[in-house]
């Protein structure tokens, strides 16, 4: 992974082959709305700081914050596998670790415990380029994979982690079946931003760090 002073502001860019996480903390606008600003910001603050440490752990590294979303890049042989594991780590502490202290912490927190997130992950060739102004610069990933990656993120249903089948496919048999060999996730179709649907592979499992 390129580091910002490897490439140059002018005509510059380096081209990488990685796969692109987006973890999306969700309804932190209307939490903004209905909750003490601070109780909000610390919610999300939890939020951001366990999926930033899971997606260290596992390989990824961190390129981006983006108010309540994190973006990380895998990279390496198994950056698929990566990847998804540490979606369903991230996916496990929201279950089992981010709901109960909610709850824990505030005395009305049972109304407001049940946070929802959305994570994307997609894989393919990007584009890193840096982009601002002297001194107030970072580098900037433009392609397929970030894109989509960071749109399937935004789908808030049953179902909070989504991969295309171009990681699917990739992944290992370890993050696609349980050890009783039951499948983690579910086919389904979604209408891309040019009208085609596009396979994508949906699950709402998780799995402990």
């Amino acid at each position: 992974m390129p580091k910002t002073e490897d490439v140059v502001m002018k005509n510059g860019g380096r081209r990488i082959n990685a796969t692109y996480l987006y973890a999306d903390l969700a309804g932190s606008s209307k939490m903004a709305n209905s909750l003490h600003k601070e109780t909000t910001a610390k919610i999300i603050r939890a939020y951001i700081n366990t999926a930033s440490r899971i997606l260290r752990n596992f390989g990824g590294e961190i390129r981006s914050f983006d108010g309540d979303r994190v973006m990380a890049i895998f990279m390496g042989a198994d950056k698929e596998t990566k990847a998804v594991r540490a979606a369903l780590a991230i996916n496990w502490a929201v279950f089992e670790v981010l709901r109960p202290k909610i709850k824990e912490s505030w005395s009305n927190g049972e109304k407001f415990a049940n946070i929802s997130h959305g994570i994307g992950i997609d894989t393919g060739e990007a584009l890193i380029v840096r982009g601002g102004v002297r001194d107030r610069n970072d580098l900037i990933s433009i392609g397929k994979a970030p894109n989509r990656a960071a749109k399937l993120s935004e789908i808030r249903d049953a179902y909070q982690l989504t991969i295309t089948s171009e990681v699917y496919e990739a992944m290992d048999n370890e993050v696609a079946f349980t050890e009783e060999g039951k499948r983690l996730w579910t086919q389904a179709y979604r209408r891309n931003d040019s009208g085609v649907n596009e396979r994508v592979f949906r699950s709402h499992a998780y799995w402990g760090v």
